[in-house]
């Protein structure tokens, strides 16, 4: 019987290099050849131990260490060439490091920028005028009416969030589709439309005006306006944050507990709420973060009435607007400091879910 050339071209080494197996003399069988017997061996790859069984189509062996060129069958001259691995299992190639160069570019561009010259404004004078322009009466009425937007919508947002989600993963009802849908309303929806419909409800020529003037009760361009404002935008934060958590948890602890005479308050209190925390907590960062940071919807139906209807990013507006930049920087400062304490606490979460 005639020899049979192989079609490949075998440059690795014959032993089994970096690998284990039941005989100390095992080697590694020729890609193309049928005689000699399969061998099992155990892969070391990063730590990890991988059973498997050499093939005909298997790629040359070779130890998973970083910085080592990636071969395949066929010769190192023939697979991947110059392409070596790096931390976290990638490929390192030039084509690559020239679209993370552009991103991070683009990010610091977009992003970092404007954020340092924020700060390097405010603080072109010193730190006096920045401290003067934080004790001024009208921005410690702002920095009020904006805490104030937050106490009332956080806690309404977050127990309707809740009830929602559960009702919304746990029943099946008419409209259920619908209603999944809606939740997003606030998300696409302009806010200064939002502010429009509300003015268009509950203003002069309202829906509910006869019932408003009649009550004696102003919505419009008071503080009431401003919180249903604040409570539309931030409606989905919540919610949305809850109903994949939900929707993927195992329904048997909850029914084990109602075996054990648990009611839906105890089931709740003690299967349900663990399960969901770090989802709870994370929407209600995203909750006080939109609720101090909105500006188009509460613009619109408040008025921006300064010391009375004023927050915090409509004192900005107002400041800039009147040339008193200092001020608005300052005002600026502030609620940057705040979207970072939002990003820490954001990042901690994560990381205490993904321990977990």
């Amino acid at each position: 019987m005639g020899t049979t050339s192989c079609p490949l071209s075998w440059h690795g080494p014959t032993t089994l290099h970096g690998l284990h197996s039941a005989s100390p003399q095992a080697v590694r069988p020729h890609p193309c050849s049928r005689s000699v017997p399969r061998v099992q061996a155990v892969q070391w790859n990063r730590g990890r131990r991988k059973q498997y069984t050499p093939g005909l189509s298997d790629p040359a062996i070779i130890p998973a260490r970083r910085g080592l060129h990636i071969a395949s069958a066929g010769g190192p001259s023939k697979g991947l060439g110059k392409a070596k691995r790096v931390g976290g299992g990638q490929v390192d190639t030039p084509v690559r490091k020239v679209l993370l160069g552009i991103a991070v570019a683009y990010t610091v561009l977009i992003v970092v920028v404007p954020f340092l010259n924020v700060f390097l404004q405010a603080f072109g004078n010193g730190f006096g005028p920045f401290l003067e322009h934080l004790a001024d009466e009208d921005f410690l009425h702002a920095v009020k009416m904006t805490l104030l937007l937050a106490l009332v919508s956080v806690p309404i947002n977050t127990v309707w969030g809740i009830v929602a989600a559960i009702q919304i993963t746990r029943n099946e009802f008419p409209g259920k589709t619908f209603a999944m849908a809606m939740l997003d309303l606030p998300f696409s929806i302009s806010p200064v439309v939002t502010g429009l419909m509300l003015v268009l409800l509950y203003g002069r020529e309202g829906w509910f005006s006869p019932v408003l003037r009649a009550a004696g009760f102003n919505v419009v361009f008071a503080f009431p306006g401003m919180a249903l404002a604040t409570l539309f935008v931030t409606l989905p934060f919540v919610v949305r944050e809850l109903i994949p958590i939900l929707e993927a948890m195992d329904l048997s602890e909850e029914e084990a507990a109602r075996t054990l005479g648990a009611n839906d308050w105890q089931v709740f209190w003690n299967v349900t709420l663990p399960n969901i925390r770090w989802g709870l907590l994370y929407g209600l960062i995203l909750t006080n973060a939109r609720a101090m940071g909105e500006f188009g919807a509460v613009s619109v139906i408040s008025g921006n009435i300064i010391g009375r209807t004023q927050t915090l990013t409509l004192y900005v507006e107002s400041a800039y607007k009147e040339y008193n930049t200092e001020a608005a920087f300052s005002a600026s400062v502030l609620l940057s400091f705040l979207a970072l304490i939002t990003l820490v606490i954001k990042e901690i979460l994560e990381r205490a879910s993904s321990a977990e």
